[in-house]
């Protein structure tokens, strides 16, 4: 019993006041647009970084399967047309995995950047939904007058 009194006690986190305020509303910071522009610049550079860097892997992965290929071909004495054969097929299969690799990643990175706006919209849609509660109020106060 003692255990169970115990266990079901309420815990306050540094976000939370005694009176289960929620001290983080109060202080709050609202971006400013000059802020807002110079975060989405920033990130838009990134973005352009990333995708920069990603351009490249494609002609990495398919330079480093020929660098292998023909060095295995060369240590077991191929013909030199058969190699040369060989490894015209493995740099096109293998720079045709990288161009997958890399449409995997934008793809990932799409998908991260539409989680993100849709927490930001779903956070601006709920304080617009606080506050309509409200306005109804005032509206039908004044509509009773």
């Amino acid at each position: 019993m003692d255990n169970e009194a115990l266990n079901t006690s309420v815990e306050y986190t540094n976000e939370e006041g005694i009176n289960g305020e929620n001290i983080e509303d109060e202080q709050s910071e609202i971006e400013t647009p000059a802020e807002r522009k110079a975060r989405e610049e920033r990130e838009e550079r990134e973005r352009a970084f990333r995708a920069k860097k990603r351009k490249l892997i494609p002609p990495f992965v398919m330079l480093t399967a020929g660098a292998a290929t023909s060095i295995t071909m060369r240590i077991l004495h191929y013909e030199m047309k058969s190699m040369l054969i060989i490894l015209l097929c493995v740099l096109i299969g293998f720079y045709i995995a990288g161009c997958i690799i890399k449409e995997m990643l934008d793809r990932f990175e799409r998908q991260i950047e539409e989680a993100e706006m849709e927490k930001g919209g779903v956070i601006e849609k709920e304080l617009a939904e606080e506050d309509r509660p409200t306005r109804r109020r005032s509206e039908a106060k004044v509509k009773d007058e």
